[in-house]
Protein backbone atom coordinates (compact mmCIF):
# COMPACT_ATOMS: atom_id res chain seq x y z
CA UNK A 1 0.00 0.00 0.00
CA UNK A 2 1.34 3.41 -0.92
CA UNK A 3 1.20 5.78 2.05
CA UNK A 4 1.82 9.52 2.00
CA UNK A 5 2.88 11.91 4.74
CA UNK A 6 1.86 15.51 4.10
CA UNK A 7 3.41 18.40 6.00
CA UNK A 8 2.23 22.00 5.92
CA UNK A 9 1.79 25.08 8.12
CA UNK A 10 -1.86 25.56 9.12
CA UNK A 11 -3.11 29.00 10.08
CA UNK A 12 -6.00 30.33 12.17
CA UNK A 13 -8.20 30.05 9.05
CA UNK A 14 -9.73 26.58 9.38
CA UNK A 15 -11.40 26.75 5.96
CA UNK A 16 -8.09 27.61 4.28
CA UNK A 17 -6.43 24.70 6.08
CA UNK A 18 -9.07 22.33 4.76
CA UNK A 19 -8.44 23.64 1.26
CA UNK A 20 -4.72 22.86 1.62
CA UNK A 21 -5.56 19.38 2.92
CA UNK A 22 -7.80 18.78 -0.10
CA UNK A 23 -5.09 19.95 -2.52
CA UNK A 24 -2.41 17.79 -0.91
CA UNK A 25 -4.72 14.79 -0.83
CA UNK A 26 -5.31 15.22 -4.56
CA UNK A 27 -1.53 15.29 -5.09
CA UNK A 28 -1.11 12.15 -2.99
CA UNK A 29 -3.89 10.35 -4.86
CA UNK A 30 -2.28 11.26 -8.18
CA UNK A 31 0.93 9.65 -6.89
CA UNK A 32 -0.98 6.46 -6.11
CA UNK A 33 -1.31 6.86 -2.34
CA UNK A 34 -4.08 4.93 -0.59
CA UNK A 35 -3.55 6.64 2.78
CA UNK A 36 -2.42 10.18 3.63
CA UNK A 37 -1.18 11.07 7.11
CA UNK A 38 -1.47 14.75 8.07
CA UNK A 39 0.04 16.49 11.12
CA UNK A 40 -1.32 17.24 14.55
CA UNK A 41 -3.25 20.55 14.60
CA UNK A 42 -4.12 20.24 10.91
CA UNK A 43 -7.51 21.80 11.67
CA UNK A 44 -5.81 24.89 13.08
CA UNK A 45 -2.84 25.52 15.37
CA UNK A 46 -3.35 25.96 19.10
CA UNK A 47 -1.95 29.49 18.69
CA UNK A 48 -5.14 30.36 16.80
CA UNK A 49 -6.74 31.04 20.16
CA UNK A 50 -4.19 33.77 20.90
CA UNK A 51 -4.46 35.20 17.39
CA UNK A 52 -8.26 35.37 17.37
CA UNK A 53 -8.95 35.96 21.05
CA UNK A 54 -11.39 33.04 20.93
CA UNK A 55 -10.97 30.29 23.55
CA UNK A 56 -9.67 27.03 22.08
CA UNK A 57 -12.77 25.25 23.39
CA UNK A 58 -14.99 27.57 21.33
CA UNK A 59 -12.81 27.10 18.25
CA UNK A 60 -13.18 23.34 18.72
CA UNK A 61 -16.95 23.65 19.00
CA UNK A 62 -17.13 25.77 15.85
CA UNK A 63 -14.69 23.92 13.62
CA UNK A 64 -14.40 20.23 14.59
CA UNK A 65 -17.50 18.94 12.80
CA UNK A 66 -16.80 20.95 9.60
CA UNK A 67 -13.22 19.69 9.73
CA UNK A 68 -14.23 16.04 9.94
CA UNK A 69 -16.92 16.56 7.30
CA UNK A 70 -14.26 18.09 5.06
CA UNK A 71 -11.95 15.12 5.58
CA UNK A 72 -14.79 12.74 4.71
CA UNK A 73 -15.68 14.68 1.58
CA UNK A 74 -12.04 14.85 0.47
CA UNK A 75 -11.44 11.15 1.11
CA UNK A 76 -14.57 10.21 -0.83
CA UNK A 77 -13.73 12.53 -3.73
CA UNK A 78 -10.21 11.17 -4.19
CA UNK A 79 -10.74 7.59 -3.02
CA UNK A 80 -7.99 7.90 -0.41
CA UNK A 81 -8.03 7.15 3.32
CA UNK A 82 -6.88 9.98 5.59
CA UNK A 83 -5.58 10.58 9.09
CA UNK A 84 -5.53 14.13 10.48
CA UNK A 85 -5.83 15.83 13.85
CA UNK A 86 -7.71 18.78 15.32
CA UNK A 87 -9.48 19.99 18.43
CA UNK A 88 -12.75 18.34 19.45
CA UNK A 89 -15.27 19.62 21.99
CA UNK A 90 -14.99 17.43 25.10
CA UNK A 91 -17.99 18.77 26.98
CA UNK A 92 -15.61 20.36 29.49
CA UNK A 93 -13.73 23.66 29.64
CA UNK A 94 -10.91 22.12 27.59
CA UNK A 95 -11.10 20.40 24.17
CA UNK A 96 -9.64 17.06 23.19
CA UNK A 97 -6.68 16.86 20.83
CA UNK A 98 -8.15 14.27 18.47
CA UNK A 99 -6.95 12.28 15.48
CA UNK A 100 -9.63 11.31 12.97
CA UNK A 101 -9.23 8.36 10.62
CA UNK A 102 -11.42 8.33 7.52
CA UNK A 103 -11.55 5.53 4.97
CA UNK A 104 -11.59 5.92 1.19
CA UNK A 105 -15.41 6.01 1.13
CA UNK A 106 -15.45 8.96 3.52
CA UNK A 107 -16.58 6.98 6.56
CA UNK A 108 -15.06 8.01 9.89
CA UNK A 109 -13.59 4.73 11.12
CA UNK A 110 -11.75 5.91 14.22
CA UNK A 111 -11.25 8.80 16.63
CA UNK A 112 -8.24 8.82 18.94
CA UNK A 113 -8.12 11.41 21.73
CA UNK A 114 -4.55 12.14 22.76
CA UNK A 115 -3.66 10.37 26.01
CA UNK A 116 -0.13 11.63 26.66
CA UNK A 117 -0.25 15.41 27.00
CA UNK A 118 2.93 17.35 26.35
CA UNK A 119 3.83 18.59 29.82
CA UNK A 120 7.55 18.84 29.10
CA UNK A 121 10.27 21.24 27.95
CA UNK A 122 8.64 24.15 29.85
CA UNK A 123 5.29 23.62 28.13
CA UNK A 124 2.05 22.45 29.76
CA UNK A 125 -0.40 21.05 27.22
CA UNK A 126 -2.69 19.93 30.04
CA UNK A 127 -3.53 23.59 30.68
CA UNK A 128 -5.21 23.75 27.29
CA UNK A 129 -6.25 20.18 26.42
CA UNK A 130 -8.44 17.55 28.09
CA UNK A 131 -6.67 14.21 28.37
CA UNK A 132 -8.24 11.48 26.25
CA UNK A 133 -9.78 8.56 28.12
CA UNK A 134 -10.90 6.17 25.38
CA UNK A 135 -7.60 4.32 25.01
CA UNK A 136 -5.47 3.43 21.97
CA UNK A 137 -7.11 3.10 18.56
CA UNK A 138 -6.31 0.79 15.63
CA UNK A 139 -8.23 1.04 12.34
CA UNK A 140 -8.28 -1.13 9.21
CA UNK A 141 -7.13 0.61 6.02
CA UNK A 142 -6.56 -1.57 2.98
CA UNK A 143 -4.49 -4.57 4.04
CA UNK A 144 -3.06 -2.76 7.06
CA UNK A 145 -4.05 -2.32 10.66
CA UNK A 146 -3.11 1.28 11.38
CA UNK A 147 -2.37 2.47 14.91
CA UNK A 148 -2.97 6.14 15.66
CA UNK A 149 -0.18 8.02 17.47
CA UNK A 150 -0.37 11.71 18.41
CA UNK A 151 2.98 13.49 18.75
CA UNK A 152 4.18 13.12 22.39
CA UNK A 153 2.72 9.58 22.41
CA UNK A 154 5.73 8.49 20.36
CA UNK A 155 7.97 8.91 23.43
CA UNK A 156 6.13 6.10 25.23
CA UNK A 157 7.16 2.63 23.98
CA UNK A 158 4.47 0.90 25.99
CA UNK A 159 1.83 2.91 24.12
CA UNK A 160 3.01 1.94 20.65
CA UNK A 161 3.55 -1.64 21.80
CA UNK A 162 -0.08 -1.72 22.95
CA UNK A 163 -1.10 -0.72 19.41
CA UNK A 164 1.00 -3.54 17.96
CA UNK A 165 -0.53 -5.95 20.49
CA UNK A 166 -3.90 -4.81 19.10
CA UNK A 167 -2.71 -5.86 15.64
CA UNK A 168 -1.19 -2.67 14.23
CA UNK A 169 1.42 -3.22 11.54
CA UNK A 170 1.69 0.45 10.59
CA UNK A 171 1.83 3.39 12.99
CA UNK A 172 0.48 6.71 11.70
CA UNK A 173 2.03 9.57 13.68
CA UNK A 174 0.50 13.05 13.56
CA UNK A 175 2.78 15.57 15.25
CA UNK A 176 3.50 19.21 15.92
CA UNK A 177 7.12 18.52 16.90
CA UNK A 178 8.48 21.69 18.47
CA UNK A 179 11.96 22.93 17.64
CA UNK A 180 14.63 23.05 20.32
CA UNK A 181 18.00 21.68 21.42
CA UNK A 182 18.26 18.05 20.29
CA UNK A 183 14.55 17.94 19.39
CA UNK A 184 15.23 17.06 15.75
CA UNK A 185 17.50 14.22 16.90
CA UNK A 186 14.85 13.03 19.34
CA UNK A 187 12.24 12.97 16.57
CA UNK A 188 14.33 10.93 14.17
CA UNK A 189 15.55 8.56 16.89
CA UNK A 190 12.12 7.96 18.40
CA UNK A 191 10.36 7.35 15.08
CA UNK A 192 13.03 4.89 13.97
CA UNK A 193 13.10 3.19 17.38
CA UNK A 194 9.34 2.63 17.41
CA UNK A 195 9.67 0.96 14.00
CA UNK A 196 12.62 -1.25 15.02
CA UNK A 197 11.31 -2.44 18.37
CA UNK A 198 7.89 -3.29 16.92
CA UNK A 199 9.10 -4.45 13.48
CA UNK A 200 6.39 -2.36 11.84
CA UNK A 201 6.08 0.54 9.45
CA UNK A 202 5.95 4.06 10.88
CA UNK A 203 4.74 7.00 8.79
CA UNK A 204 5.12 10.27 10.69
CA UNK A 205 3.99 13.77 9.70
CA UNK A 206 4.87 16.99 11.53
CA UNK A 207 3.81 20.62 11.19
CA UNK A 208 6.04 23.18 9.53
CA UNK A 209 4.86 26.22 11.47
CA UNK A 210 7.67 28.57 12.64
CA UNK A 211 8.08 26.71 15.93
CA UNK A 212 7.85 23.16 14.49
CA UNK A 213 10.42 21.11 12.59
CA UNK A 214 8.62 19.41 9.71
CA UNK A 215 10.98 16.51 8.91
CA UNK A 216 8.17 14.06 8.14
CA UNK A 217 9.44 10.56 7.48
CA UNK A 218 8.54 6.97 6.63
CA UNK A 219 10.50 4.16 8.29
CA UNK A 220 10.40 0.45 7.48
CA UNK A 221 10.20 -2.42 10.02
CA UNK A 222 13.99 -2.67 10.34
CA UNK A 223 14.39 1.05 10.97
CA UNK A 224 15.50 2.08 7.48
CA UNK A 225 14.27 5.55 6.52
CA UNK A 226 12.55 4.96 3.19
CA UNK A 227 11.48 8.57 2.59
CA UNK A 228 12.01 11.83 4.44
CA UNK A 229 11.28 15.53 4.12
CA UNK A 230 13.15 18.54 5.44
CA UNK A 231 11.76 21.79 6.78
CA UNK A 232 9.88 22.70 3.58
CA UNK A 233 6.70 24.56 4.50
CA UNK A 234 4.50 22.39 2.30
CA UNK A 235 5.65 19.03 0.99
CA UNK A 236 4.62 15.44 0.47
CA UNK A 237 6.35 12.08 0.58
CA UNK A 238 5.01 8.77 -0.69
CA UNK A 239 6.33 5.36 0.32
CA UNK A 240 5.36 1.84 -0.75
CA UNK A 241 4.62 0.19 2.59
CA UNK A 242 5.13 -3.46 1.69
CA UNK A 243 3.61 -6.02 4.08
CA UNK A 244 6.16 -8.58 2.92
CA UNK A 245 8.82 -6.38 4.48
CA UNK A 246 7.06 -6.78 7.83
CA UNK A 247 6.99 -10.56 7.46
CA UNK A 248 10.68 -10.66 6.56
CA UNK A 249 11.62 -8.38 9.45
CA UNK A 250 9.66 -10.46 11.94
CA UNK A 251 11.29 -13.62 10.62
CA UNK A 252 14.89 -12.45 10.94
CA UNK A 253 14.26 -10.29 14.03
CA UNK A 254 11.47 -12.03 15.98
CA UNK A 255 11.52 -9.69 18.98
CA UNK A 256 7.76 -9.82 19.40
CA UNK A 257 7.92 -13.60 19.68
CA UNK A 258 11.10 -13.75 21.77
CA UNK A 259 10.24 -11.19 24.43
CA UNK A 260 9.64 -12.19 28.03
CA UNK A 261 7.56 -10.02 30.35
CA UNK A 262 8.58 -9.86 33.99
CA UNK A 263 6.62 -7.70 36.40
CA UNK A 264 7.74 -7.21 39.97
CA UNK A 265 10.78 -8.44 41.92
CA UNK A 266 12.27 -11.85 41.32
Amino acid sequence: MKVAAAQFAPTADAAANLAVIEEMTAEAAAAGAELVVFPEESMLPSEASDETGIPLRDLATAHWEPFVDGLSRTARTHGVAMVAAGFEDSGTALPYNTMAAVDATGEVIGLYRKMHLYDAFDYKESRHIQRGDTGPVVVRIGDFNVGLVNCYDVRFPEFTRSLVEMGADLLAVSAAWVKGPLKEDHWQTLVRTRAIENTCWVVASSLTTPDCIGMSMAVDPLGVVRAALGEEERSLLVVDADKDRIDRARTILPVLRNRRIIIGPR
